[in-house]
């Protein structure tokens, strides 16, 4: 018996070789997962394991390998298939709000035009060309800014905010944007610990008031233990889990990832005895 609900995002069978002169690295290898509506999943994983590569993927800024079948499908929608972009992917990209780790904001502009920049997917070209905002566009910029908690600098250029206030900035312009999911790859990375666990928070919040499909890529694993009911790890482009965060234990993180796993191990709530966890393929599908 099927379910009738259609999944926030579904990727199957997705491979990606990046070829350089006669090297070749498979940096996805046949991934599956599907992310249901209004859950918050975190995806974790050494450095090179290809979490990056995936979120691209599923935004549509990257395409996979045209040989292997591959397929995502975004709020029941095609994005790509096949290496091709699907037609109508635009649309689908204006649903998706992307948090990259750099923040992309605009220095030299304020932080309130930053954020009111979430509204041109729906307003004519010609108004976000000029910057013509109304002032119902802009008062739910400030209501968004407000949310994240920096309606305060709302005036201030963008360039004189603090990595972690920039990082909430981008959360907000997801907000204007009216975004049903939104894509963080790896927000807290350059982040100090305070301010990675407000932008945290920030997810969290969005994920659990607004309904917002939630999809963070982390390099800590404490913190998709606190925020995420919901982990998918990577090793070597390969899914090698997808089941509860709080079944993630320091053991089971070296057995999966061997040396590499020392840089997801921090000090913090994961529990360190031994414990029998099950694999991907007991606890969930990898593919719907």
């Amino acid at each position: 018996m099927t379910s009738d609900i259609t999944p926030a995002i579904r990727v199957h069978n997705l491979s990606k070789t990046f070829r350089k002169g006669f090297q070749t690295t498979r940096a996805l290898n046949n991934v599956s997962l599907t992310v249901d509506a209004g859950e918050m999943v975190a995806l974790i994983g050494a450095s090179g394991s290809g979490k990056s590569t995936l979120m691209r993927h599923i935004s549509g800024l990257m395409l996979a390998d045209r040989a292997d079948d591959g397929m995502i499908e975004v709020l029941g929608y095609p994005v790509q298939e096949n290496g091709h972009l699907a037609r109508g992917v635009r649309a689908v990209r204006g649903r998706v709000g992307v948090i990259f780790q750099q923040f992309n904001l605009v220095d030299r502009l304020s932080l309130l035009t930053n954020v009111v920049l979430g509204v041109l997917g729906q307003i004519p070209a010609w108004r976000g060309w000029f910057g013509l905002f109304t002032r119902e566009e802009r008062l739910r910029a400030l209501e968004a800014l407000r949310r994240v908690g920096i309606d305060q600098y709302a005036t201030q250029r963008a360039s004189t905010l603090s990595g972690g206030q920039q990082q909430r900035a981008a959360i907000a312009r997801a907000l204007v944007q009216r975004a049903e999911i939104v894509l963080a790859d790896e927000p807290i990375a350059s982040l100090d610990p305070e301010s990675a666990r407000r932008v945290m928070e920030n997810l969290a919040r969005i994920n659990r008031e607004d309904g917002i499909t939630v999809v963070v890529s982390l390099h800590q694993v404490d913190f998709a233990t606190r925020y995420c009911a919901r982990t998918v790890a990577l090793r070597d482009g390969v899914v090698v889990y997808d089941g509860p965060s709080e079944a993630l234990t320091h053991d089971f993180l070296r057995e999966l990832y061997g040396a590499a796993g020392e840089e997801l191990i921090l000090p913090g709530p994961i529990a360190a005895g031994p414990r029998r966890v099950p694999t991907a393929r007991q606890l969930r599908p990898a593919s719907a």
